[in-house]
């Protein structure tokens, strides 16, 4: 039997189709940013003293021939610094040298964070380890800081390919350039903050200021950067994130400080449940703004620098979650009344990870039973789903009446012009009621939809 050819028609078609969904992504490395996304991008800030920030241009991807990919951040006196890294069991050279360095020193007499963006440096053996030592030793060079016999004062990290060797003899020749540009003005941040990219469509910077308790006569000025856009996942911290403050916090203070501020911000995000072997978010303060020192958990304005701090890390994750790869929406996951903590938290993260529920919302499908079957196929959180006591609703971000999709395990009768209405809006929260008796426990999650453009942009991820 003769194979029937395809008509011209369904040729050209079929062409037509493909182009229709060819690649529109673009990262800051490569044009400009997405008109949509241009809200988030700060056309001013305030910046803390003390601390300065500057980009150089590496090539750290043979692709990349003109944008900036090596960021350094520095204090101008030894200061305190914390960190959380990732719970992958593959973690990054960076990763472990930066914790060492860390301990070795106790979280003091830290100068700089250095960045390189385009390689993550890991899976890459001893000579990883040791191309991550020397990228932090050649930032060291640059200060004029005694020897306390405590090791390294830099931070290194490194975000991109995972499985390749950096291009360590570049980065090495341009750490000085980037020291030389420091400076402390927004362009000077901005800058930094693009230079740590990779598949981010937008760099993500905030600063704010704030007054404490122990020092009310003092204005102290929070900043940070971070990046992400694929592969966020978190577990104890996510990706890469840099925040400063010119507020005199010691350690162990410091750390618990940022612990407790991750855990309600960065390790309260996902956007594909991908859990990166490079995730690090550090916590730099110098003091340099002067005031009394916060030294433990117990001392004066220790509570209020929680706050101020995990407000601030929250507000920075939430960009990341805009930004999520091919994302058309950013939902905020409410889960209330659960018998504890772990099990709400438990329940979000399932819900966020969740392919079909994250392709219902693209597709602005108001398929309520995706988000109840995950939900019901939560591990460990028996003991807060009761089938027929779960509520779900969708509230819209303009404030009006949320629109009720399951009541007491009941569906409802759902206005679907109306629920089309609601998924057509950028901003979306899904609220799952376990049950209504007092005094429940609730978690609060942020993630995005999966879009085709998703595939695309991870399907030639090293292309």
């Amino acid at each position: 039997m003769a194979l029937k050819r395809p008509s011209a028609k369904r040729i050209f078609a079929s062409f037509t189709n493909m182009a229709s969904q060819a690649r529109h992504y673009s990262a800051p490395g490569e044009s400009s940013i997405p008109p949509a996304k241009q809200k988030y991008v700060p056309t001013s800030g305030n910046y803390p003293k003390g601390f300065l920030a500057a980009s150089a241009h590496v090539g750290v991807k043979a692709s990349n021939t003109r944008f900036d990919d090596l960021a350094l951040i520095a204090s101008e006196t030894p200061c305190n610094a914390a960190a959380v890294f990732t719970k992958n069991k593959f973690q990054a050279a960076p990763v472990t040298v930066s914790r060492d360095i860390l301990q070795k020193r106790s979280g003091s007499g830290v100068r700089a964070v250095v960045v390189n963006s385009g390689c993550a440096n890991a899976v890459t053996g001893k000579g990883g380890l040791a191309d991550a030592e020397q990228m932090a030793k050649e930032t060291d060079r640059c200060f004029d800081s005694e020897d306390d016999g405590l090791g390294i004062r830099s931070i290194v990290m490194s975000t991109g390919v995972i499985g390749q060797r950096l291009p360590i003899k570049k980065i090495i020749h341009k750490i000085p350039s980037a020291y030389s540009d420091l400076g402390s003005s927004h362009a000077h941040w901005l800058r930094t903050a693009r230079a740590i990219c990779t598949t981010d469509t937008f760099p993500k910077l905030l600063s704010r200021q704030f007054t404490l308790p122990s020092s009310p006569s003092t204005t102290y000025t929070i900043a940070g950067m971070t990046k992400g856009a694929g592969m966020i996942h978190p577990n104890m911290a996510t990706l890469l994130g840099i925040i400063c403050t010119d507020a005199p916090i010691g350690n162990p203070a410091l750390q618990s400080m940022l612990s407790n501020a991750i855990d309600k911000s960065f390790n309260s995000i996902s956007i594909d449940g991908d859990t990166s072997t490079n995730d690090t978010v550090a916590l730099l303060a110098n003091g340099a703004a002067g005031g009394t020192e916060i030294k433990t958990t117990d001392s004066p304005g220790f509570d209020k620098m929680q706050e101020t701090l995990t407000d601030f890390a929250t507000d920075l994750a939430k960009l990341v979650v805009r930004d999520g790869e091919g994302a058309t929406k950013f939902v905020t996951l409410r889960i209330q009344g659960a018998a504890n903590e772990p099990s709400a938290k438990r329940i979000a993260s399932t819900i966020a990870r969740s392919p079909l529920v994250k392709t219902a919302l693209y597709g602005k499908d108001a398929n309520w039973g995706r988000i109840l079957c995950a939900t019901g196929y939560t591990e460990g959180a028996d003991d807060s789903i009761e089938p027929e006591e779960i509520s779900v609703s969708f509230v819209p971000s303009d404030g009006s009446a949320e629109l009720k999709l399951l009541v007491k395990g009941e569906p409802q009768n759902v206005d679907e012009k109306r629920a089309g209405e609601i998924l057509e809006m950028e901003d979306l929260e899904i609220l799952i009621k376990l049950n209504d008796r007092e005094g429940g426990f609730e978690s609060v999650f942020w993630t995005c939809d999966f879009s085709h453009e998703y595939v695309t942009i991870n399907a030639d991820y090293r292309t």
